[in-house]
């Protein structure tokens, strides 16, 4: 099939030029699939565009109210490719970034007042949610997600790590005495997070790689992890929560930190968005401001040293 954008430079090229030898030149193809072009225009339209000689070809009237056309459209063309290409060379437009509602509250967002002041030629829109979602369905430009991904057609970046901490008020410690093993959740009252394969209502796991599982219960199951907190804070049973949560809880003192005989899991904080070999600037922009922001052990990941566990007065 003939293409009718390269058709419309073809005869463009040839009116410019007066000859199709040459013009086939110029665009680099052949004088035989260039005839085809100019041929395929003149059926389509069933009018004559050229007066061929054997020295010079020359436009008709018609010829001549057509290339008119076809030159600002070719024009237009290239002012179309021209904007959607600065969409991948200068930080513009929208970017519209998708996080779980509290690590994008509190770690994200804060952020944002500098990379607006780096750019202010884009908008940010920063959607907060923790179900699962569809980037390219959604419409979303990029997501930050902690724990591993399961959409392979996604381009991962890792950002960070992000520890966990099983952690109780001194109160609830003091009545419910200690947990030294993982088996001795079992006899607590465990704060379950209803949106996590890892610390759900009914199992926890342990292990780095999170490859010991340990059958829970409690009084209380939610699907937001600063729900969990409050609840544990008030005395209410133990949290198994991320550290950029529970962190500064523990150095306040108003949670301890339950040191058992396996460690807790340890999760990437990654960023990830649609494949595509070109991404557009604004991604390109805001990934690189995220990698200097957020380091591989970031404010929120304290050493051990500041979460050891105080001795508790019987």
């Amino acid at each position: 099939m003939i293409d009718r954008v390269t058709g419309m430079q073809v005869f463009a090229k040839v009116a410019e030029l007066g000859s199709l030898s040459a013009a086939a030149r110029a665009l680099g193809m052949s004088q035989t699939m260039a005839t085809k072009h100019i041929a395929a225009i003149e059926q389509r339209l069933d009018v004559k565009l050229l007066h061929r000689t054997t020295r010079r070809l020359t436009l008709t009237e018609a010829g001549q109210r057509y290339l008119e056309t076809v030159e600002r459209i070719l024009i237009e063309l290239e002012e179309a490719d021209a904007a959607a290409s600065a969409y991948r060379l200068e930080v513009r437009g929208t970017l519209r970034v998708n996080a779980p509602v509290d690590f994008g509250a509190q770690e994200i967002a804060p952020m944002l007042a500098e990379f607006a002041r780096l750019h202010p030629k884009l908008t940010v829109e920063l959607g907060l949610n923790d179900r699962v979602i569809d980037l390219v369905e959604e419409g979303w430009d990029l997501s930050v997600r902690i724990g591993l991904l399961a959409d392979s057609t996604m381009i991962a970046r890792k950002l960070s790590r992000c520890r966990t901490a099983v952690c109780a008020a001194p109160a609830y410690l003091a009545e419910r005495g200690m947990p030294k093993t993982i088996d001795d959740l079992r006899e607590h009252n465990c704060l379950g997070y209803t949106l996590s394969r890892w610390v759900g209502p009914k199992r926890w796991f342990f292990g780095t790689d999170g490859a010991v599982p340990v059958p829970i219960s409690g009084n209380l199951i939610a699907n937001n992890g600063k729900a969990i907190v409050a609840a544990a804070v008030a005395g209410q049973g133990l949290a198994y929560q991320p550290t950029f949560l529970v962190g500064a809880e523990i150095r306040a003192r108003r949670l301890i930190s339950v040191a058992l005989d396996h460690p807790t899991i340890e999760l990437p904080v990654y960023a990830f968005y649609p494949s595509d070999r070109r991404p557009p600037a604004k991604i390109r922009a805001f990934l690189a401001f995220l990698e200097e922001r957020i380091e591989p052990s970031p404010r929120w990941d304290r050493s051990d040293d500041d979460v050891k566990v105080p001795a508790i007065s019987a």
